[in-house]
């Protein structure tokens, strides 16, 4: 079975587009590449497209936090300095940094509430 795809990309849903665009955009360093006013945000990274988006009204249910264990995963240089910029944006990380079979990590979230995990290699 084969359905063709040609791209995969992240989208997460927001009742504030302008909050949650401001975090990636300090968080990523730059600007949306696409913005609509309290519609959509798009970041086009050189390996990913994250989408922010706002629900219609009729569909605002289908989007309230369920519980999903999905997160953002961000591979990072430098995971203290990484910790540091998040706190310096007021969201610093809640708890201590794991030290994984592949790597040190810590988790963080957005202010939508969404999972990031910021990640250094060994």
């Amino acid at each position: 079975m084969n359905f063709n795809y040609f791209d995969v990309f992240l989208a997460i849903s927001t009742d504030n587009i302008p909050t949650l665009s401001d975090f990636y955009s300090q968080l990523l360093q730059r600007k949306p590449d696409v913005y609509h006013d309290s519609v959509y945000a798009e970041f086009k990274l050189e390996k990913l497209r994250i989408g922010i988006f706002s629900p219609k009204s009729e569909r605002q249910k289908e989007f309230e936090n369920l519980g999903s264990s999905m997160s953002l995963c961000i591979e990072v240089e430098n995971l203290n300095q990484a910790i540091a910029t998040l706190g310096e944006m007021g969201f610093p990380p809640p708890g201590e940094i794991i030290e994984a079979s592949h790597g040190r990590e810590i988790y963080a979230y957005d202010p939508g509430g969404n999972r990031l995990i910021l990640h250094q290699s060994k």
